[in-house]
């Protein structure tokens, strides 16, 4: 199956970072990334240009991870606190979603889109958790989050083992294969019909 080699102007989860030149799938770069101004064709007849731009890239990204960093260190004595109708075992009538921690944090002064929230199921007990937040490709924020029931004693705190599933879902994923994120692939399939071709990145290449 052919594949193209490129330049990323973006971040893409599971293919690379702003500035790498990595190898994906022909359909993908043809009929997603492309077309959208996430990345550009690497050849032989624009290296030059490819190079510069890349330079500029890894110079904006470097940037990015240092502002990035500097909010994770301001935003480090952050904890969320939640009130819920609750009913017996600590058992939540509503829950406590990714958009709602979005908006605590923004009552805070800080802009986080709920995407960023690596929550992937809403929280439906009382009881202390920690959601991570990222905050740019390589740093990540622990944010604890204490969900207590609405006007009345704290209930029975949620059973050892969902605790643990939470906390595992809430995990950080680390790749280590470029795949092509979930979203893209997603878009990345209706955009091209018939066509099996997913995004496969082959790492960090220079351009052929």
């Amino acid at each position: 199956m052919a594949n193209t080699t490129i330049l990323l102007r973006e971040d893409l989860d599971n293919v690379g970072g702003r500035g790498e030149i990595v190898k994906v799938k022909s359909g993908y770069a043809r009929n997603y990334l492309l077309p959208r101004g996430l990345a550009t064709l690497a050849t032989k007849g624009n290296v030059k240009q490819i190079e510069q731009e890349r330079a500029a890239l890894l110079k904006k990204a470097a940037i990015e991870k240092a502002t990035a960093e500097a909010q994770r260190e301001q935003m480090g004595s952050i904890m969320l606190s939640f009130e819920r109708k609750a009913g017996e075992h600590g058992t939540l009538f509503g829950s406590v979603t990714s958009m709602d921690i979005a908006e605590a944090l923004k009552g805070l002064g800080y802009e986080i889109d709920r995407r960023r929230i690596s929550l992937r199921d809403p929280i439906k007990e009382t009881g202390e958790y920690t959601v991570n937040v990222k905050l740019h490709r390589e740093v990540m924020l622990a944010v604890p989050v204490a969900v207590t029931a609405e006007g009345g004693e704290p209930q029975e705190e949620a059973a050892p083992e969902r605790k643990a599933r939470a906390a595992k879902d809430e995990a950080p994923v680390e790749t280590t294969e470029a795949s092509g994120s979930e979203t893209a692939g997603e878009e990345a399939d209706g955009a091209e019909t018939g066509s099996d071709d997913a995004p496969e990145a082959a790492g960090s290449e220079a351009a052929e």
